[in-house]
């Protein structure tokens, strides 16, 4: 997780006794991990060549500054998918960073897909088939909206916790797209209507639109509030309905720990990843045995101990398979 202040300069010096975390609601007891940025690094670059990713296609050359300095100076290995109706391999595995930028300089365009699901899912499956002494991470570079995916938020989630994957996403407008931000609530410590939380003022016409016309979805918000962990279940209700793929980008970063940018141009994306670049070696790892491993998605909470002046990223879900999985 990154902890900055306010004015968005990094928080070095917090120890584990400065952090809360609840796994369903119950406080665990946690360590943070040491010298992380030092471990070897597995990054699978996920671009987006068909539907509306045509046209920001020229915006991906000359990467391999930008490229080297977010995997850092460590042992790494790199690799590039891309995707419009399906994902494919453009480039496998390689400790050659240049191999990657050179490939991403001459993308062809693709079909009218925008498989944004699909060619995440292809990530985790290279990752996975690295070593399990690499961090494991994903660079997306898409429009925000899935289009044409066999996979499902659900799914795609389930696999990014599974193999521990962080995100960092990148996305350009997709056209005609609502802005879905279901996630984001999951760092709001007030959602819901301004006329109180059960109140039907909320869908009258001087409330807040989303609520507007939608009671049930109001009662969602109202429920989760009186019982954080059952955030996840609005997730799922929102997820069932299509909601969330309307910014899929967004959604999948902010869930796992990630972080999102818009870009409009390449002087918009390289400023992103610079950005990324000096963030990633700031990060906080803190690692906990669950107290409670019942099989499932389990809802993650992370606070800070008096500390109202600083804000904070960080993964808000993990899935357990199995009562015999560590």
């Amino acid at each position: 997780m990154l902890v900055k202040t306010k004015g968005g300069q990094v928080v070095f010096e917090l120890t584990a006794d400065d952090f809360v975390v609840t796994d369903d609601g119950v406080p665990q007891q946690l360590r943070i991990e040491e010298d992380t940025d030092g471990r070897p690094l597995a990054l699978a670059v996920v671009v987006e060549t068909g539907g509306a990713g045509t046209r920001h296609l020229a915006d991906y050359a000359a990467l391999d500054a930008v490229l080297d300095a977010l995997i850092g100076n460590v042992e790494h290995r790199v690799m590039l998918i891309g995707f419009d109706s399906a994902p494919h391999l453009l480039t496998a595995v390689t400790e050659n960073t240049e191999d990657v930028s050179k490939r991403l300089s001459r993308l062809n365009p693709g079909d009218e897909g925008a498989a944004i699901l699909d060619g995440v899912a292809k990530a985790v499956e290279e990752l996975n088939a690295q070593p399990p002494r690499f961090r494991r991470a994903i660079l997306l570079l898409s429009e925000t909206r899935d289009q044409g995916s066999t996979t499902t938020l659900n799914e795609a989630l389930k696999l990014i916790s599974d193999a521990n994957i962080t995100m960092y996403s990148f996305g350009f407008s997709s056209t005609g797209a609502g802005v879905g931000h279901e996630a984001s609530k999951f760092n709001q410590s007030q959602p819901g209507p301004a006329h109180g939380c059960f109140s039907r003022d909320g869908a009258d016409a001087e409330a807040d639109s989303e609520y507007r016309g939608h009671y049930s979805k109001q009662v969602l918000d109202c429920i989760s509030q009186l019982a954080p962990p059952l955030r996840l279940a609005t997730m799922a209700w929102i997820a069932a309905s299509d909601g969330l793929k309307k910014n899929t980008a967004e959604s999948i970063a902010g869930l796992t720990g990630g972080e999102f940018f818009h870009f409009k141009d390449a002087k918009d994306l390289r400023a992103g990843l610079i950005r990324v670049s000096n963030d990633v070696p700031n990060y906080y790892v803190l690692s906990f045995r669950p107290s409670a491993a019942t099989p499932g998605l389990h809802a993650l909470k992370v606070e800070l101990k008096g500390r109202p002046g600083l804000v904070m990223k960080a993964r808000t879900e993990y899935w357990i398979d199995s009562e015999s999985e560590p």
